[in-house]
């Protein structure tokens, strides 16, 4: 029977004063904690399975607690999520509770804001999606490859990485909808995904991701992830999924 492993890690890195990215993975949350040893869950592959990452917009009040809001209502939202316009629809709520949530919450949150990105696990399939800059990668043993698409204006000269975002949920005095960015591929035992925020991405270029899910699986590749990126500077919050497909 194939089954899905998710070993999950967040922390909020060397730099920030407390962490604003969660995390879901089927029914479980991670909402603005620390953990310096990954977490593995396994899941049988049937039921939609959602992963996903949310990361709080950082210089705005609240950002944990929009990120928080996204993870628990796609954690609830995760089974019912069976096609690309289920994703989008549930991205859209995610997006008018943060607004509805930060309203209720007067001016302290009233712009507070979230990153989403995630996938969907069904029988054949995954379904990669994305509002912000946090990132879903296939890992296949060739190369990581972004399905997800970096809602962010070029960088400067000189400059890789931008922490500016061009959409996101929330985040704004008045409602903004979003267009949320979602790709299918086909899904098969052995296949591996890596989900992250950027605090795992701006330090660390592609071919260090790579290098590391090429010698590690599992809690040994995320907890490896995470190292690279404190032995990087640790500049942000650091939340990441790495995601196994396999067959007992």
């Amino acid at each position: 029977m194939a089954y899905v492993a998710v070993s999950a890690l967040s922390h909020p890195g060397l730099i920030r004063e407390r962490n604003e990215d969660s995390l879901v993975a089927g029914p479980w949350t991670l909402c603005a904690t620390v953990t310096e040893n990954p977490q593995t869950l396994v899941f049988p592959l049937g039921t939609p399975l959602v992963v996903a990452v949310a990361d709080g917009l950082g210089g705005q009040p609240g950002g944990e607690v929009a990120s928080a809001l996204v993870v628990r209502r796609l954690a609830a939202a995760g089974a019912g999520l069976a096609t690309e316009e289920d994703v989008r629809e549930a991205v859209h709520a995610c997006n008018r509770q943060v607004y509805a949530s930060a309203r209720a919450g007067g001016d302290a949150l009233a712009t507070m804001g979230t990153t989403v990105a995630g996938a969907v696990l069904l029988p054949g399939s995954l379904l990669a999606f994305n509002v912000g800059d946090s990132r879903v990668f296939a890992a296949p043993r060739d190369g990581v490859l972004q399905l997800s698409v970096d809602d962010n204006p070029p960088p400067r000269p000189g400059q890789r990485t931008t922490s500016v975002v061009t959409q996101c949920l929330g985040g704004t005095p008045v409602y903004r909808a979003v267009a949320p960015h979602v790709t299918a591929v086909s899904l098969a035992v052995g296949d591996r995904y890596l989900i992250c925020t950027d605090g795992l991405t701006d330090p660390l270029p592609n071919d260090v991701l790579d290098g590391v899910l090429r010698g590690y699986d599992d809690g040994r590749a995320a907890f490896e992830l995470w190292k690279a990126a404190i032995a990087a500077g640790g500049p942000d919050n650091i939340t990441l999924a790495v995601v196994r497909v396999a067959d007992r």
